[in-house]
């Protein structure tokens, strides 16, 4: 379940269970966001006092007009923006306060898919998926048993040694798919994922969300895309001008 306020207050003779409470809150907990405000140094806002709680193995679909502050979360979840006020609590990290080493490491656990794919252009669809393995450290052998099924659940295996301008933007997109996943990582942030696409490629890469989170990956999707959200039948919050709104 996912919502956007506080948790609710609990009486004092109520103690031992609201200690247990609090400890399965944070095991179920994935993200956190509480009161945060994001400022720009041009003085825009990106988010105001914005709340949010996304249980492990939630799907949620983030939506809103362009400059209602989408981009702007997704980027504080990952750590490439920092808040201005409040805290970002990632699988029980709080972003804001990571630097360096202890940034990337969170980072190895949130794949990220962009609207405009971000495949490096000279080489493969093999080795723009593994790229993000061999720069952790993984082992061939290890690159090679998690690239063959991740090709396979994005339905690209025969396009393998194909390059990024060989392939259509369907295909890049979910070329970008399978990067984000390679690594099994338990949150998926989607940053307008079909906003490039027509409906039928639209509805492989919402398949493809839908089976993830299936395997108990938590996912995050923001979208313009009406037809997206109907297919979807999942839980929705909105944007506007950097508040939060459910439904």
């Amino acid at each position: 379940m996912t919502t956007t306020s506080g948790h609710p207050g609990i009486g004092k003779n109520h103690q031992h269970q609201a200690l247990d409470a609090d400890a399965g809150d944070e095991l179920r907990g994935m993200v956190k966001l509480r009161s945060v405000k994001k400022i720009y140094p041009n003085g825009s806002c990106g988010l105001l006092d914005v709340n949010l709680e996304v249980k492990r193995g939630d799907f949620i679909f983030v939506t809103g007009p362009s400059g209602s502050g989408k981009s702007t979360l997704l980027k504080l979840l990952y750590g490439e923006e920092r808040p201005t006020d409040g805290e970002v609590i990632v699988d029980n990290c709080n972003v804001g306060q990571l630097r360096g080493h202890k940034l990337s490491l969170l980072r190895r656990r949130i794949g990220v898919v962009f609207q405009d794919y971000k495949l490096i252009p000279r080489r493969t669809v093999t080795e723009n998926i593994s790229f993000v393995l061999w720069a952790q450290g993984f082992t061939h052998k290890e690159i090679e048993r998690r690239l063959v099924p991740t090709l396979k659940l994005v339905g690209l295996q025969h396009k393998a040694s194909c390059f990024p301008e060989e392939l259509s933007g369907g295909e890049q997109q979910r070329v970008s798919l399978a990067r984000a996943i390679v690594g099994t990582p338990p949150l998926l942030l989607a940053d307008e994922p079909t906003g490039n696409l027509d409906p039928d490629n639209s509805a492989s890469v919402l398949k493809i969300l839908q089976k993830l989170n299936n395997f108990g990956a938590t996912v995050i999707v923001t979208t313009h895309d009406e037809r997206l959200l109907r297919m979807a039948n999942k839980t929705v919050v909105q944007l506007r001008d950097g508040q939060l709104f459910q439904g």
